[in-house]
């Protein structure tokens, strides 16, 4: 078998690149999709936001840039990148860059090099101090890569596009678990003043008791912790309200949490701890790791382990609406916001069930997330090593 040197190639002698319209149409209730930077992302075109612009308009910018089947969008102002492979010709483009299929280079295989490091490499190249992040069409003609032969391409693409395809079968069943969850919250949960939900177990019927979450709980926080007490390197992880749930901010330590999490308030194995600031009620269960918590902007419930179940706690905080701040602007949620909010309490029984059976809904959708994340750090792999 021989081996075969890849060819150097630009992208404007192989292809018919052209850009979208770079004017404002005029938007209307009705009539055809503009697609821009924002309706492209890693699974192709998204049309849930999009506006709509005239049969005029629609025409008049297609008599330029014309998208068919096949052909790659992505965006050259603002979110510059997000390539996509269309299937569908029944939209109009702004501030797009448009490649046809044709030439000696398929579009299928220009798509996973377009999504590479070697482009990346190329817009950041080309964009450096350029705080407009615009790239100019004739830069994407100039962009200057390497190619195998034809059948290489093909072998290349098809490979990469079974990864991709599983990729999105696991996208599709996280959004249909993560839509079925939000359904069952909806129903399984009392609504505005109803005291018995839609759907419940069914060796449950009796009303659920509205209570204050001041009636069962009381607000707790850790100790404040100031800048000059942290290290970019230590032996706690130390979380502010940014990187809650994340990776940590910073480090304190261990001596300092030692201390402090003796003679202060710290959280217990099943706490619930919540975001009280940005957005308000973002939740991580404290399963005993070491780890020290910002003050103010983090927040847990100490509540009476006889009236409530903290794994029902926990779905109560995605559909609660908190007291005081419906409607309003404030963006940041006061103990006295937290006490005086109501909460529908089941029996305790109840609750518990609840929880598990939606514990067991966020743990496959966990799984399905780490998944996705673990076939993307694959393909991103693969890209960087069958690139040149």
């Amino acid at each position: 078998m021989r081996n075969y040197d890849w060819e150097q190639r630009k992208l404007g002698d192989d292809k018919d690149v052209r850009d979208g319209t770079h004017d404002s149409p005029k938007y209307h209730q009705e009539g055809h999709p503009l697609v821009t930077s924002k309706n492209l992302n890693d699974y192709g075109l998204d049309m849930t936001d999009v506006s709509l612009i005239s049969d005029a308009d629609f025409e008049a910018i297609n008599k330029r840039s014309k998208v068919d089947n096949g052909d790659i969008l992505f965006g050259m102002i603002g979110t510059i990148g997000n390539p996509v492979i269309v299937d569908r010709s029944d939209f109009a483009i702004k501030n797009v860059a448009l490649i046809k299929e044709g030439g000696d280079i398929p579009n299928r295989f220009l798509i996973q090099l377009l999504k590479s490091s070697v482009f990346e490499k190329y817009i950041r190249n080309e964009n450096a101090g350029n705080t407009q992040k615009f790239l100019g069409l004739s830069k994407i003609r100039e962009f200057t890569f390497f190619t195998p032969t034809t059948e290489e391409q093909i072998r290349i693409a098809t490979f990469f596009k079974q990864l991709d395809d599983t990729i999105a079968l696991h996208q599709r069943k996280l959004t249909l678990l993560e839509q079925l969850k939000q359904t069952y919250l909806q129903v399984m949960f009392p609504q505005g003043k109803e005291s018995i939900p839609k759907l419940r177990f069914t060796d449950h019927s009796e009303p659920w008791e509205q209570r204050k979450l001041g009636e069962v709980g009381s607000v707790v926080m850790c100790k404040r912790i100031f800048k000059d007490q942290t290290t970019a390197f230590g032996d706690i992880p130390f979380y502010k309200i940014g990187t809650f749930g994340g990776s940590p901010d910073s480090f304190i330590p261990n001596d300092l949490f030692e201390e402090y999490k003796k003679n202060y308030p710290y959280p217990e194995i099943g706490d619930i701890l919540m975001s009280a600031s940005g957005t308000i009620g973002r939740t991580v269960v404290y399963e005993g790791e070491k780890a020290y918590y910002q003050d103010s902007n983090i927040v847990w419930l100490k509540t009476d382990k006889s009236l409530i179940d903290n794994s029902f706690l926990k779905q109560f905080y995605q559909v609660v609406k908190w007291s005081g701040l419906e409607g309003s602007t404030i963006k940041r949620l006061y103990n006295s916001n937290i006490l005086s909010t109501g909460i529908n309490l089941p029996s305790l029984r109840e609750q518990t069930k609840l929880g598990t059976f939606f514990n067991q809904i966020d743990n496959t959708i966990a799984l399905h997330q780490k998944k996705i994340a673990h076939l993307k750090a694959l393909k991103s792999t693969l890209l960087n090593k069958m690139f040149i």
